[in-house]
């Protein structure tokens, strides 16, 4: 089954088990609101869906960990009656740090099309993209959330939330959306802004300013049973408890925590004289097999300009390691694996360093191969076992999955090593905003858990 209609029935799932109280006032403060994510085995990008205006749109969006705001393409058949724009030189519009006021011109006016309104660049991070988009509030509807202490299951709105509506009529045939995932209509933000996701609402629902992230391994969904979605992994707004599966053991108990490091330069992809709104870690050292590799450390430092350093991504696919970091990282794996009788075949573009899938073993985090530890900040240790570390191209084969960045392909202001998507699979990621510091599980295949069968009621 497709994967948008997965995530479409599992939220009706949802919606159905909470029809006898979603009419009632909301009187308690919800606990956390949830989202199921959902990967797609194409674009190797997650996504979610949300509902938006009047009346209600379904919009899948791709999760970004680095965009500052959620925008989506609004095309001529969306037209929402409670739809704000935000006027130029508003207070709302300085919270969003508008850019430049725009108007209106070829089109009738509509939702994402007015005159006298606040903009902000908005940046497609797949195709690597700006254009323009109107800022406006509108209700962000049937959010899905526990409320009390037995958990009752509720269907909650956020009226007047802020985002970015895209009027598609540029960028030719593709449009604003080209690189996406089919039938993906935007980009659902969670960088450190006052306008993401997370920080709208736990503002307006008084929660803890934090969001955690299971992202999931696997593209394949089985259909979704109530309150339990096979093959999707979550993400929550407000904190935990998280409860995986049908356990019901709160997996927070398994988190390590490591400063997020400020990087007071801006960052890609709005440069400006604000700090960065991404989220940078600190590595202080790197093991294969628990033995130390020998780099230029000073590399996973953020430098004065804003480069450098270790900074985390969900639309990177796979690790991004500047190149006198990679080739320590692998000649390291390489001699471990030779240790191991593992035996070494050519590469397979993008990855260097590529082994004989027939020659390495199995284990419950998957194929049976060197870890590599990040030793962070604190002294705490993020451990990436097979399952992460690997990637299957062929049959036969199987790829270290992380990626060399070339010298010239490095500017000032570019970080050495980016964390993607695959090392960030079956972890359990918990961003706390105020207390400024990254939760992290390792895989939690090692306690019988995956991402692929989250569930939190």
């Amino acid at each position: 089954m497709a994967t948008s209609s997965i995530l479409h029935l599992f939220l009706l799932s949802l919606s159905l088990l909470s029809l006898s109280s979603s009419s009632l006032a909301l009187t308690q403060k919800p606990n956390s609101f949830i989202l199921p994510i959902a990967k797609d085995p194409t674009t190797l990008q997650y996504s979610t869906t949300i509902k938006m205006g009047t009346p209600a749109r379904s919009l899948d969006l791709v999760i970004d960990i680095s965009e500052r705001f959620l925008w989506f393409e609004c095309d001529k058949t969306y037209n929402s009656s409670t739809y704000n724009p935000i006027q130029c030189g508003s207070k709302k519009c300085k919270l969003s740090k508008g850019t430049e006021c725009i108007t209106c011109t070829n089109h009738p006016l509509k939702t994402g099309c007015t005159n006298n309104t606040c903009a902000l660049s908005v940046f497609n991070p797949i195709a690597q993209l700006f254009v323009s988009g109107d800022i406006g509030d509108d209700i962000l509807s049937s959010l899905h959330t526990t409320v009390g202490d037995r958990g009752i299951l509720k269907n909650v709105n956020a009226p007047h939330f802020i985002s970015s509506c895209v009027y598609p009529d540029k960028f030719g045939v593709q449009g604003f959306l080209q690189g996406l995932s089919k039938g993906k209509k935007g980009i659902l933000g969670l960088a450190r802004t006052l306008i993401s996701l997370p920080t709208q609402l736990a503002t307006r629902f008084k929660l803890d300013r934090k969001f955690t992230l299971c992202l999931p391994s696997s593209s394949k969904t089985n259909g979704p049973r109530l309150g339990h979605g096979l093959g999707l992994g979550s993400l929550f707004i407000g904190g935990g408890p998280y409860h995986l599966g049908s356990s019901k053991d709160d997996f927070s108990k398994f988190l390590t925590y490591t400063p997020l490091i400020a990087n007071r330069h801006s960052t890609g992809p709005i440069f400006d004289n604000s700090p960065s709104t991404e989220y940078f870690i600190k590595v202080n050292s790197i093991k294969v097999d628990n033995s130390v590799i020998n780099y230029n450390s000073t590399l996973l430092s953020i430098n004065r300009f804003g480069g450098g350093g270790t900074k985390l991504s969900t639309v990177i696919p796979h690790t991004k390691l500047h190149t006198l970091v990679y080739q320590p990282l692998v000649n390291a794996f390489v001699k471990k694996a030779e240790i191991r009788k593992i035996k070494r075949v050519k590469g397979v573009a993008p990855f260097g360093a590529c082994f004989d899938s027939r020659t390495i073993g199995k284990s419950v985090t998957g194929p049976n191969v060197p870890t590599i530890d990040l030793v962070l900040k604190g002294g705490v240790e993020w451990r990436i076992n097979g399952a992460n570390s690997m990637v299957k191209v062929n049959e036969n084969v199987l790829c270290l999955g992380f990626v060399e960045v070339g010298l010239e392909n490095l500017g000032g202001l570019e970080p050495s090593f980016v964390i993607g998507g695959h090392q960030l699979e079956d972890n359990l990621l918990e961003f706390d905003l105020v207390s400024s510091k990254l939760g992290f599980s390792s895989s939690l295949l090692l306690n019988k858990a995956s991402c692929s069968s989250f569930r939190r009621f």
